[in-house]
């Protein structure tokens, strides 16, 4: 209403019987209470006129005001007419609107969600939960690893260097790197060694970067790689590759113990062979069969009953490995001729010590007394090649500076029966060196590959890191790279070191049986043939422990029924059946006893696993399912296909008919587990994969709901139409596709008012207009138009049965009905409330938009933040649509910034660490503000604002029963403002301002709504009081001459007030913190139950979002949607 000079428009309480005191009270209580502090004199006296609350106070006029004490306690002051003077400070313990009067079990600021409170808990509690790892969604872990014990905050645990650096650095040195590399090194060359070297080291790396993606995203509880594995990919694949990753591990026990024996029975004591000479082949593969055998009952007795000694051994063995290779390098630079091993020649063939060495002494001579002469020389007649060459003496160990580098570069492979390095057959009897099996760089590639595994111990000890997402990437990374430069300098060296024929003598026969490697070192060979020793016995050790925990933790998940019998634990919890079977395993392979045997088929079980670690983060990646958000980004789909392709090439390089057979095992698992149906979810990659198929796919995706980490929304986008039946507001179906990204589902929908057979050709219009407007918006999704004769059921119907089979919405997104307030049909709001009412029923996520028209283009680059007011929990809805949005480019450079609101009980400063904790585990990097709401009472905005509220709810339903009557009270009401009030209050009120509002109303419903106010705190004047012209100035009063004035001075109920409160409290915090935000995330409060309270919801609605450009109003399906778990 206009008033006679300037026009502003206001809202005023009752006057009480020409009374100089303006009270917004009744008989029951005080006045309005303020949360803010009176202004204060020095001497801490009120000073007259100033007041620094929700009024200010006018010396003209008597008005009750309530300040608060400086002990903290509300009190009333009566400022006189004519002096201004306090009359008293009486203690008002009992405002309108206290705490005390209006108590919640929720507190009053949060009273407008108090449904969801009460039935979801608060944030504080969620986020202790989840610090704690109990809230969100635990993954399916095994019943051996849910027994143990959780882990107690305050636990010391392993950082980096110990948890996972120095284990995967003993993991991936082993018995290769002893009594293997110098003879790769001689047999293919430092050029084709480097190559082998380099292959296989950027195979691990680049596996080593998936896995640390895989391992980064989320918390991997116990279980370690095999758990990785199978929750990346699925349960068949996951069964298969868990399957070859046991067997490849119990094969490698295997070689750990002949490596073992190897060094035992050759290198340290061949008097213990009880077969005869170990030179001899057959000899040694029978000892180390015997001794292998014995080793294995010894160790495997000390993993069933002293698992304690096996963590105790591993000490040691890293410390064997370390000091061996520091010797090792220690001798590379520190080797002369003086202290030298000496080789003989005889020609160009280089001679066993049994034919060099007369009766126990270096002779290397033709004489006739020499052991030489005697196998070459038959009654004085000796043959060719021993007339024809001279034998000569040379340096095994020439030292550095010798040039023998160069003589080493190219390779010098050998067939199986030939004189080592050479293309002629020889012929041990005459001392000569011959290769024992045929050498190619395929060959040697197989057996080196077992040298570079073992990446994985970091993972698996990810339950006992401080922080798994630093320290497995950094550590395995770190570790890989060190073990390549030890690989990658010890070729060089060896090569510029070690006399060719040297190197490429496999067993050390020139050298009386001796470990060349151990030859090099300094400070005597001893350390290095006691130090590989044990370093190897420990590897087997620790293979023997991990193998048969794999497998039970298979076996426990269900996967592969026949495995079922091997996750029986003993009472101390120790696999005894799966170690058993492990036992059996490794002895077979003790039973091939040539470790040039065993090796490749190691290599074969690592290749396959570390293939489908590659595969799994490829496939996550170019899926883009919202939970794949790991720590560690320097990661790329490339770089894994990469890895995988590396990884089939070296499998069939190196021996095909091996790789066959390791494919044909992991085929045959997956298809045993695919036949009996493994009923196993776990959120893996091929799940999210499915939804692209066609039928098989289909029928796949609907065997279930989605685990929680391939949860995405799949978008339900409800259009109105206009007139000309085009989308009224065609930007939701932009923001639909800046949602999504171009994955998953999009379905964009109308419904029109009208029967079918009538409107069958509109709506076929309309399906062309959306269809346009979705392919204009670069929307990956359909479009669709129900007719229904009622807008709202044929809502409903879309709601339920839009889209086919598994390829279904779980999130509906809907406009705000901007003018409802101006709308004189009901249907305006109605039909949203509806909508709102069918989706939380059908436990789908809902997303309400408002201010669509200036959301941003898909064009358009922001820069700014999106701000997330998580105030319920809802399944972490909030966190995942910023997350999915970021991906876009039009939001891409936003900062997140994460919100979120303590209450009186809560302690702020544990509830700020928990929720960093927590959006650091889900790797979601966003600022994080937790605020306080002071427990201030009501204010008189809040009030005011609920008393017309429910004064217009009131009228609307009179005017339904009588609209010309109802209208010609509110003109009365309306003409009441022009008479002079007598003491008006110094409040002032202005319109409610409505997005989107159209031109001037023009029926008398938008004249009603024309005239309804919202009261703005902090806006009252002081100013003087009625003029003698008897102009109001800003101000209305109204007086109790109409029926509807009964209504006006009617108590507003309590739990309006506070739901007003909440509304208007958190709009003030919003404003303050978001005014400059790109976009505000912010939960919707529950609908109401009951037709009564629409008006009001909407109303909250309006508050909660005023001043507030863009704004997504989100409620969750009641589902977990985001995880910290991989």
């Amino acid at each position: 209403m206009e008033s006679s000079e300037n026009g502003d428009k206001g809202f005023n309480g009752e006057a009480e019987s020409g009374d100089n005191e303006t009270h917004v009270e009744d008989s029951e209580s005080s006045t309005l209470l303020s949360s803010s502090t009176p202004a204060e004199d020095e001497g801490g006296n009120l000073v007259q006129g100033e007041y620094r609350g929700k009024f200010q106070v006018t010396p003209a006029i008597v008005v009750h005001e309530v300040g608060i004490d400086q002990n903290g306690k509300p009190y009333k002051v009566d400022i006189d007419e004519e002096h201004g003077e306090d009359n008293s400070r009486n203690l008002d313990n009992n405002p309108l609107a206290s705490n005390d009067e209006l108590e919640s079990p929720y507190s009053q600021q949060m009273e407008l969600y108090a449904d969801d409170l009460h039935e979801r808990g608060k944030i504080s509690q969620i986020l202790n939960r989840i610090a704690n790892y109990q809230g969100g969604v635990e993954p399916n872990i095994s019943e051996n690893y849910k027994s143990r014990p959780k882990t107690v905050r305050g636990t010391v645990k392993l950082g980096t260097l110990l948890g996972v650096y120095l284990p995967t650095i003993q993991n991936i040195f082993g018995v290769l790197l002893f009594i293997r590399m110098t003879w790769i090194v001689g047999m293919a060359g430092s050029i084709e060694s480097l190559g082998i070297v380099i292959i296989c080291c950027f195979t691990t790396f680049l596996t080593a970067i998936s896995m640390s993606a895989i391992a980064t995203n989320g918390v991997v509880p116990a279980g370690g790689s095999y758990f990785m594995i199978s929750r990346a990919l699925g349960p068949e694949f996951g069964g298969a590759v868990g399957v070859l990753f046991y067997l490849g591990t119990s094969v490698a026990s295997s070689m750990y113990i002949i490596g073992a024996v190897e060094i035992l029975v050759k290198f340290i004591a061949p008097v213990m062979s009880i077969f005869g000479d170990v030179t001899i082949e057959s000899n040694a593969f029978n000892a180390y069969r015997i001794y292998g055998t014995v080793i294995l009952l010894l160790l495997s007795l000390i993993v069933f009953v002293g698992v304690r000694f096996v963590s105790k051994f591993a000490a040691l063995s890293l410390a064997c490995v370390i000091l061996s290779i520091l010797c090792i390098y220690i001798g590379i630079f520190a080797a002369t001729k003086d202290d030298n091993v000496r080789i003989c020649y005889l020609g160009d063939r280089l001679l066993t010590s049994e034919l060099a060495e007369t009766n126990g002494v270096f002779t290397c001579s033709k004489a006739n007394n020499t052991a030489l002469y005697a196998k070459h020389c038959f009654n004085e007649t000796c043959d060719d090649f021993f007339n024809e060459h001279e034998t000569r003496v040379v340096d095994g160990i020439p030292g550095l500076a010798s040039g023998v580098f160069h003589a080493n570069l190219h390779n010098r492979y050998t067939e199986e029966g030939k004189i080592i390095g050479t293309d002629m057959k020889g012929n041990r009897a005459y001392g000569e060196i011959v290769a024992d099996i045929t050498s190619s760089f395929m060959v040697l590639l197989a057996i080196y590959f077992p040298s570079v595994t073992g990446i994985m111990a970091g993972s698996n000890r990810s339950g006992d890191l401080a922080d798994a997402s630093k320290s497995i990437p950094a550590g395995t990374i770190a570790a890989i790279s060190t073990t390549s430069f030890v690989y990658f300098t010890c070729v060089l060296f060896f090569a510029g070191t070690i006399e060719g024929d040297l190197l490429r003598d496999k067993f050390g026969e020139s050298i009386n049986g001796g470990l060349v490697v151990a030859k090099l070192a300094w400070p005597t060979e001893w350390v290095i043939l006691i130090g590989s020793f044990l370093s190897t016995l420990g590897a087997g050790l620790q293979s023997l422990t991990g193998a048969p925990r794999l497998l039970q933790a298979i076996a426990s998940d269900g996967v592969i029924p026949f495995l079922n019998v091997f996750g029986v634990t003993t009472k101390r919890g120790e696999p005894f059946r799966a170690l058993l079977l492990t036992a059996l395993i490794s002895e077979l392979g003790i039973l091939v006893a040539n470790l040039d045997m065993v090796a490749p088929i190691i290599t074969m079980f690592f290749l396959m696993c570390y293939g489908f670690v590659n595969m799994a983060c490829a496939l996550q990646t170019l899926l883009r399912t919202p939970s794949w958000r790991p720590r560690f980004k320097f990661y790329h789909w490339i770089l894994s296909l990469l890895g995988l392709a590396l990884c089939v090439t070296l499998m069939f390089i190196s021996s095909w008919y091996y790789a066959l057979v390791a494919i044909g095992i992991a085929v045959c698992i997956y298809k045993y587990i695919e036949y009996k149906g493994a009923e196993k979810e776990w959120g893996d990659g091929i799940r999210g994969l499915a939804m692209s198929a066609a039928r098989y796919s289909l029928l796949r995706v609907q065997q279930g709901i989605p685990h929680t980490k391939n949860w995405r929304p799949q978008l339900l986008v409800l259009m109105k139409l206009e007139d000309d039946l085009s989308p009224k507001y065609p930007q939701m179906a932009a923001f639909a596709s800046q949602l999504k990204a171009g994955k998953g589902l999009t379905l964009v929908n109308s419904v029109m008012e009208g029967k079918y057979m009538e409107r069958y050709d509109d709506a076929q219009v309309a399906k062309q207009k959306l269809s346009k407007t979705i392919e204009q918006f670069g929307v990956k999704g359909f479009s669709d138009v129900l007719v229904s004769e009622n807008v709202s059921v044929g809502m409903c119907h879309m709601i339920q049965n839009a889209g086919l089979g598994g390829l279904r919405h779980n999130t509906v997104m809907i406009g705000w009905p901007y003018g409802w307030r101006h709308d004189h049909n009901e249907r305006s709001y109605k039909v949203f409330l509806d909508a709102v009412k069918n989706i939380n029923a059908g436990q789908m996520a809902l997303l309400a938009v408002k201010g669509i028209n200036l959301f941003p283009s898909s064009n358009e680059k922001l820069k700014g933040t999106i701000d997330v007011w998580w105030i319920v929990h809802d399944g972490g809805m909030l966190m995942l649509l910023p997350f999915l949005l970021k991906q876009h480019k039009t939001w891409k450079h936003c900062k997140l910034r994460v919100f979120t609101v303590a209450q009186l009980e809560d302690n702020t400063i544990q509830m700020k660490k928990d929720l960093e904790l927590f959006m650091y585990q889900l790797r979601i990097d966003a600022e994080v503000h937790v605020l306080e709401m002071s427990n201030s009472d009501i204010s008189a905005y809040t009030y005011e604002r609920t008393l017309m509220m429910e004064q217009r709810t009131e009228m609307l339903k009179q005017m339904k029963g009588n609209k010309k009557e109802a209208l010609g009270h509110v003109q009365s009401i309306i003409d009441q403002s022009h008479v002079t009030p007598v003491s008006p209050t110094k409040i002032k009120l202005e319109p409610v301002q409505e997005e989107s509002q159209g031109p001037e109303s023009s029926t008398d419903e938008e004249k009603l709504e024309s005239h309804q106010y919202t009261f703005t705190p902090g806006a009252a004047k002081i100013g003087s009081t009625t003029s003698n012209n008897g102009k109001a100035g800003d101000y209305l009063q109204i007086k109790p001459d109409s029926k509807f004035n009964g209504n006006l001075n009617k108590k507003p109920d309590k739990k309006n007030i506070r739901r007003m409160h909440t509304a208007v409290r958190l709009n003030e915090v919003i404003i303050e913190k978001s005014h400059e935000a790109q976009l505000v995330i912010l939960n919707l409060p529950a609908p109401p139950k009951s037709e009564a309270a629409e008006l009001n919801f909407m109303e909250y609605l309006e508050v909660l979002t005023e001043g507030l450009d863009r704004v997504l109003m989100v409620r969750g399906c009641g589902n977990e949607v985001i995880t910290i778990y991989s």
